[in-house]
């Protein structure tokens, strides 16, 4: 197996911080106004960013990735809610695919979360990736790991009633507003991809109060899953 290039996307700095503490020699390069750097990580080559919060920041820093540094796969590291109500703090979800669920053209007879016109508006995830990942969290005592939905959308959710709805019928496992996007671009450029996302919060009335004070545990342990499949990678070159 050759040597791939892996870009790895965070939203926010908190999400990479672990995983830029090791990487070697890395070098830094500006392109559209997004620092990314290049470097090594567990013998593995990687360009890793922060792409900043949201749908649209997230489609642009994963093209950039393929289009200027071809990259041959993109990981997506961060926190999410819980949707599935088994999932607590610091929880695991692995994507199995991601979707949108704030495309909503119901009025027009489509299923909320449906792209109007498009063939897939699910976005697989890579199998393999899923496996190494899930592999990747054998180690971790009293954390629950899950390979379910992502849901994505630019919105931050706070409401008890909303959650419920996204995971009895869009089946998603957690939400945040950055995965499918990157998932999209990973489809249409065929890339492999996989999302790893800890749980913050619990996607209800204490979702503000929780991320913020357990945004930092949840990137730690998402950042430490991504570097245990590099691991695996690493050993597989």
């Amino acid at each position: 197996m050759t040597k791939q290039t892996i870009g790895i996307i965070g939203a926010m700095e908190e999400e990479v911080s672990k995983l830029l503490e090791n990487m070697k020699t890395p070098k830094q390069v500006e392109v559209h106004g997004i620092p990314f750097l290049q470097g090594e990580c567990q013998g593995v080559p990687v360009v890793l960013c922060t792409c900043g919060v949201g749908k649209g920041n997230a489609a642009i820093t994963a093209m950039t990735l393929v289009n200027y540094f071809e990259v041959d796969q993109i990981f997506f590291t961060g926190v999410a809610g819980a949707l599935d109500p088994d999932l607590d703090i610091g929880d695991i979800v692995i994507s199995q695919d991601c979707q949108y669920h704030d495309l909503d053209v119901r009025a027009l007879g489509f299923e909320q979360g449906v792209i109007p016109f498009q063939e897939v508006s699910i976005f697989p995830a890579d199998q393999n990736l899923i496996e190494w990942a899930q592999k990747a969290c054998t180690d971790l005592e009293g954390v629950k790991v899950r390979v379910g939905r992502v849901l994505t959308g630019d919105q931050f959710i706070s409401d008890q009633a909303k959650s419920r709805f996204l995971h009895e019928e869009l089946k998603g496992s957690c939400v945040e507003m950055e995965g499918a996007a990157v998932a999209h671009v990973a489809y249409v450029t065929n890339r492999p991809y996989v999302v790893i996302r800890s749980i913050s919060d619990r996607a209800d009335q204490s979702a503000h109060v929780n991320f913020e004070e357990f945004t930092q545990l949840a990137s730690d342990r998402s950042s430490y899953v991504v570097q245990r499949l590099l691991e695996q990678i690493g050993k597989m070159v």
